[in-house]
């Protein structure tokens, strides 16, 4: 297969277990599973899918020169994200964690095609279930992993804070060394410290994103009770679950939709909070490589380490939102979600 990524370019894939992976139905499925939910079915956020994320970390772990085995770990890695991805970690009131796809992983994995595929190819899908078994694939925050740097890199185009070029030399200066990916210099690993924060700013920590995500799952939740979805349809596409949710007839479940918009504004309201969330603040500090040691950039940048850590602090707390769109809310329901 010749796959043409936007971020890596055209790829030859030849390895008959990747495309047969690629292929699969529970590879298939998350192809209507948007990276970021609700907000990109309302366009305020990038369009691309789960599966396009996956094969990306399956790209990158590639080009940095990861073992096949590696490549199905990444390839597989975001397999068990539910419809509008971590909503559904706000319906389970896992706002900080945001672990729902992974505890659930070993169970989607076990009932799908995956472990019969790659029995096919001599292989064991259990020994691809554990992603911190693979270092180039998944770090712990703040370090670097391909999981990390994809979803980071494919959104900055949209966002608006790089263009190709700026991209594309981002992705050049990445290496592996002892396992773990660095950066060649600290000019690139301050633009891509400083860069991933301003996205998360902008997009993944957004009062407005998070107001959204909250309120979606709130609907859900409304929508669940009522008797008007169920959990069949988390396992459905974005576009299947949000057409349910538009045309329930239930006034309580209707009221919510009608406040899933790009239009809807949320305010911090410390004496009449609609609801109080947490919400997952991310960050990367790049080690720096130089010959066959890292130095963390935050460790060669006090400036960096100072900025960082404020940034961080700044986002803690569960924060009071208000919705201001909507002169009738909040109403008794949601005050009891506070």
């Amino acid at each position: 297969m010749q796959y043409d990524d936007e971020l890596y370019g055209k790829v030859e894939i030849t390895e008959p277990v990747l495309l047969d992976l690629m292929a699969s139905d529970a590879m298939q499925r998350i192809k209507g599973v948007s990276q970021h939910g609700i907000t990109a079915l309302l366009r305020i956020t990038p369009p691309f899918s789960r599966f396009d994320h996956s094969v990306g970390a399956m790209l990158l772990v590639r080009r940095l020169g990861g073992t096949v085995e590696e490549q199905i770990a990444a390839l597989l890695h975001d397999i068990s994200h539910t419809a509008f991805s971590h909503v559904i970690d706000f319906v389970f009131d896992d706002h900080s964690g945001q672990s729902y796809h992974e505890e659930k992983k070993q169970e989607v994995v076990a009932t799908s095609d995956i472990p019969a595929i790659l029995r096919q190819h001599g292989k064991n899908w259990r020994a691809f279930m554990n992603e911190d078994d693979f270092s180039i694939l998944e770090q712990p925050s703040p370090a670097l992993c391909a999981d990390r740097l994809d979803y980071f890199l494919r959104d900055l185009e949209f966002l608006k804070l790089a263009n190709r070029g700026e991209i594309r030399a981002a992705v050049d200066s990445l290496k592996v060394v002892k396992g773990r990916i660095a950066v060649n210099e600290i000019g690139s690993a301050r633009w891509l410290a400083y860069t991933f924060i301003e996205a998360d700013r902008a997009s993944w920590s957004s009062f407005r994103e998070v107001g959204l995500y909250q309120v979606t799952a709130e609907a859900i939740k409304a929508a669940n009770s009522a008797g008007l979805i169920g959990e069949a349809d988390l396992w459905g596409s974005d576009a299947a679950l949000w057409e349910k949710l538009r045309s329930a007839e239930h006034p309580g479940v209707k009221e919510l939709v009608e406040l899933i918009t790009p239009g809807t504004r949320f305010t911090w309201s410390e004496e009449q909070p609609v609801f109080r969330v947490k919400t997952k603040v991310r960050s990367i500090d790049p080690p720096v490589a130089s010959g066959n040691s890292v130095t963390p950039l935050s460790a060669l940048d006090p400036a960096f380490a100072h900025y960082r850590n404020e940034y961080l602090a700044s986002k803690q707390g569960r924060w009071p939102m208000g919705i201001v769109s909507a002169a009738s809310w909040p109403n008794n329901h949601m005050r009891r979600t506070e």
